[in-house]
Parts: structure tokens; C-alpha cells; sequence
């Protein structure tokens, strides 16, 4: 359902302003709409959504916009009560009808007779309890605990979930003709990663709220300080980013701040999360960058074919002095900032186990025609790292996996594929 921001609905402006919904997400709007649409209506509802999206607003506005806004609104967190006592919670119990029971009492269906119960993290429900509160939704009827007598009541059920329920219904945790009599409308709260803009909005009106709660100087996020935050998965959804932000005002009250504060807030393990919004600047030319690479990777092999000269007029007992041969290589030896800085652009991975080997990670080089150098195949530059690595560990075949990160087994593959003796 495609909503007009510059013609919202009334009913859409008063349900924002007085549950305190911020955001013009189209997927958030839709779903207030929804829950509107629905209220006037008595039909059970499941509202779906991550965790801390803000499910618990929907079964307010459906109380709220429908005939029994007069009556009770109780809110039950099935997760929250014991499997033992959740029967009693809801439907009530009689006197001695199970240790502890030292007087009647009247559960949340009794109470809210006439109203709205909310059921929040319904899956969490036991199977015996399943059975009651379909028995509820089909006729209206329960059983108190430790009672034989039938009692009816007129309540209304919205229930919400993060729980995948069809996963839950094929596990066998979830009853499914439940299933398909709660979610007779369903509603789905969009997580805040697709929600766009309505992270700054959001984090401006908790930075804001904080400030005034606590009477403290605002604190006030830059143009990089919002990226940050938008860029960010948000895992914890709205609850996550209104922790983060009241820690950002606090500790940092009165100061403007920018991308390194906001950083620091964020879990140490917030890298792992790929970002909303790519970072990437796509106009940007990396030109100069190709550029830089190709002249590395041009003066890597000048001073290459330098030093394999040298090392010829060596052999052939040419005029270089063998007392200054050590230092005349040594000026010409490819320096390891420069090696190091090709091998960062584009590592050599070995299709052994397809890891960089670190040991020999620097790529090989052999004589080509007419003195050029060119790079050695990946072949062959495999085939020269296995055999280092059996050199140096001297022939030893469950040294040299272990130093080259493989199998044994695979070595051994290896060795005969190359032919390495």
C-alpha cells in the first residue's frame, strides 16, 4: 500500500502523535494504516516483526481505534511467565486447586472481559496452553484452573511474535490451526535498517528526550555522525538505537559529535554487520590509484631484472667483485614495503585450501623470452611453496601441512600431481 507523505490520512497523523510513532517509512506507515483499517473489526490479529521494532505499539492502536477503547487493555509477555503458572495467569485458578492456591482468582481472560489482550511472544506459549486459548478463540469459552464450570468471555486477542511461525508450526511447536486463527490479519513491523531516514529521526528525538528528561545540554550529530548511523545494521532494531544514543548523550553531553564518537558506541563486533547503505562514493575515479599500482608493480620488476643480471655476471665470472656482490644485491633487492604493498592490492591464494599462504604469499617471477620477466603461474608458484616448505622442514610431510595450513592428505595429493621429490 503506497501512502502520499504530503496527504496523510488523518486517522494516520493522530495514531503517530499519540503513541508516539516517529518515522515516515512507507513499510511503517503501512503498517499503522493497517492496524487502523482493522480496529473497527474483531478479528484476531498477529503482529510480526524482528525483535525491537516496536510491535507493542500495534496492539494499542487496534484497542485504541475500535468500539472497546473504553474497555481493558492488558498486556501479557508470554515469555516472561513460568510454563506451571501461565494457565492460571490467563484463565485463573479455584481455590486449592494446586499448591499454593490459597484463594480463587480471576485470569487476564476474565478481567479483560469485553477489552483487548495482547499476547506478546505468543510462540513462547506451551502446547497444553495452545489447546486452551484455541478453545477461547473458536467459542469463547475457558476453564479456570481446577474448575469444571464453563465460563465465556468477550475478548478480543492481538498476539505478536518474532518468531518465524511457520518454522514453528513444521517443528511442531506451534499448533496450526492456532496459527491460522491468530494471523487471520497479520501485520509486519519493517526492521530499521529498511527504514531510511528514520534512523536520524529517530536518534534526534531520543537525543532530544534524553536531554530533557535529565536536564543536561543537548548533543547535537553531525552530517558523518547520522551516516554512521544509518549505514549500521542496527540488529537490536529501535531498542539498539535508542541505548546507543541516550550513552551518546550522556557521556557525550553539549559537544557536537561526528563518525569516530559514534564508533565508539557501537559493538565491538558491529564490523561483522554489512552496512545499510554501501560507503562507497560512486563518482569516485581510482584512476590515480590504477595508476600507482602499475608503477609499483613496473619498478618491482626493473629491479628484479637488475638484481638476475647481477646474479648472472656472478656466475659467468663476470667483472662484478665477489667481495661487493652481497652489497650490490642488496641495492637492488625489491624492498618488502614494496612487495608487500602489491600483494595487499591482490593477494596469491593457493587453491591448496584456498587460504593465503603466508609463508610464500609473495608472488613468484621466472625468465620469460628475450630477458623479460614475467609472473609465474599459479602452478608453478604453487608447485615452488610446497616445495620450500618440505626443504625446510626437511622432507617431513606432516610438518610441511601444518606449516602450509592443509591436510596431510592433500599434501600428499599435491606432491604427486607436481612430481616433487
Amino acid at each position: 500500500m503506497q501512502i502520499n507523505l504530503q496527504e496523510l490520512p488523518d486517522e494516520i497523523v493522530q495514531a503517530k502523535q499519540r503513541y508516539g510513532i516517529v518515522g515516515n517509512a512507507p513499510g511503517l506507515l503501512a503498517a499503522v494504516s493497517r492496524a487502523i483499517q482493522v480496529a473497527p473489526i474483531d478479528l484476531s490479529v498477529l503482529v510480526t516483526g524482528e525483535s525491537g521494532t516496536g510491535k507493542e505499539f500495534f496492539p494499542k492502536i487496534i484497542h485504541g481505534f475500535s468500539p472497546r477503547k473504553h474497555n481493558k487493555y492488558i498486556a501479557v509477555n508470554c515469555g516472561a511467565i513460568p510454563e506451571g503458572t501461565i494457565d492460571s495467569e490467563l484463565f485463573g485458578h479455584e481455590k486449592g486447586s494446586f499448591t499454593g492456591a490459597v484463594s480463587s482468582r480471576k485470569g487476564y481472560f476474565e478481567e479483560a472481559d469485553g477489552g483487548t489482550i495482547f499476547l506478546d511472544e505468543v510462540a513462547e506459549l506451551p502446547l497444553t496452553t495452545q489447546a486452551r486459548l484455541l478453545r477461547v478463540l473458536e467459542s469463547g469459552e475457558f476453564l479456570k484452573v481446577g474448575s469444571s464450570t464453563v465460563q465465556k468471555s468477550n475478548v478480543r486477542i492481538v498476539a505478536a511474535t518474532n518468531v518465524d511461525m511457520a518454522k514453528a508450526v513444521a517443528d511442531g511447536r506451534f499448533r496450526e490451526d492456532l496459527y491460522y486463527r491468530l494471523s487471520t490479519v497479520s501485520i509486519h513491523i519493517p526492521p530499521l535498517r529498511d527504514r531510511g531516514a528514520d534512523i536520524a529521526l529517530l536518534a534526534r528525538k531520543f537525543a532530544s528526550d534524553f536531554s530533557e528528561r535529565y536536564a543536561m545540554p543537548a548533543v547535537a550529530l553531525d552530517e558523518s555522525a547520522r551516516g554512521v548511523l544509518m549505514r549500521y545494521r542496527w540488529p537490536g532494531n529501535v531498542r539498539q538505537l535508542k541505548n546507543v544514543v541516550e550513552q551518546i548523550a550522556l557521556f557525550e553531553s553539549g559537544r557536537e559529535v561526528g563518525a569516530d564518537d559514534v564508533m565508539s558506541f557501537l559493538p565491538a563486533g558491529s564490523l561483522n554487520y554489512v552496512p545499510v547503505a554501501s560507503s562507497v562514493d560512486p563518482h569516485h575515479d581510482y584512476a590515480s590509484e590504477r595508476e600507482a599500482l602499475f608503477g609499483m608493480i613496473l619498478r618491482l620488476q626493473q629491479q628484479i631484472e637488475a638484481l638476475n643480471s647481477r646474479i648472472e655476471a656472478l656466475d659467468n665470472g663476470g667483472s662484478a667483485s665477489r667481495g661487493t656482490s652481497y652489497q650490490s644485491i642488496e641495492e637492488v633487492e625489491p624492498s618488502e614495503s614494496l612487495v608487500r604493498s602489491i600483494v595487499k592490492f591482490q593477494p596469491f591464494a593457493s587453491p591448496l585450501n584456498r587460504d593465503v599462504i603466508v609463508a610464500d604469499s609473495v608472488p613468484s617471477f621466472r625468465s620469460g623470452g628475450m630477458g623479460d620477466v614475467v609472473p609465474a603461474t599459479l602452478e608453478e608458484t604453487e608447485r615452488d611453496t610446497i616445495r620450500r616448505a618440505l626443504e625446510r622442514n626437511g622432507g617431513k610431510r606432516k610438518d610441511a601441512a601444518r606449516e602450509l595450513k592443509i591436510s596431510e592428505r592433500t599434501l600428499y595429493r599435491k606432491i604427486k600431481e607436481y612430481g616433487i621429490e
